[in-house]
């Protein structure tokens, strides 16, 4: 009994060793595979990235030669119509038209420097915090009401 004991427990020992091989051996080439699986979808993604990258440098390549374009188009129609301003009216006009296109707007700049800008606050009284304090209206006391607020 005693060597059928250990043929079986030797056996049974082999058959435990054999299967944590295999499942190890399983396990292993699974772990390959999924960090082989996971480089390809690392390498798709960069190559979409580089792909969308190349897209916003032609979007704006293109925007930009479309922005001069019509810049160009807007110089030759201004051009146009000051040199037809000039035939077909006085002189005094196309030389306006002229000076507009250079960036003057008139002789009357003197009179639009004179112009200030709106405030953004009301006018306070000496003493007082202006509207754009950070504690303006902050030292009033809540209003309390005499009747309790009902759903209806």
């Amino acid at each position: 009994m005693h060597s059928t004991s250990v043929l079986i427990l030797v056996g049974i020992l082999g058959v435990a060793l054999g299967a944590l091989l295999a499942f190890l051996a399983v396990r292993g080439r699974s772990g390959v595979d999924r960090t082989q699986e996971l480089e390809a979808r690392l390498h798709e993604a960069n190559k979409k990235l580089e792909d969308f990258q190349l897209q916003v440098n032609e979007h704006f390549d293109q925007t930009s030669q479309l922005v001069h374009n019509l810049t160009e188009s807007y110089r030759e129609v201004h051009e146009y119509l000051s040199n037809s301003a000039m035939r077909l009216s006085n002189q005094d006009i196309g030389r306006q038209m002229l000076e507009a296109g250079s960036g003057k707007l008139s002789d009357n700049d003197e009179n639009l420097k004179a112009v200030t800008p709106p405030r953004d606050w009301a006018p306070k009284e000496p003493g007082a915090k202006g509207t754009l304090a950070e504690d303006f209206g902050l030292d009033k006391e809540p209003l309390e009401t005499s009747e309790p607020a009902t759903n209806r």
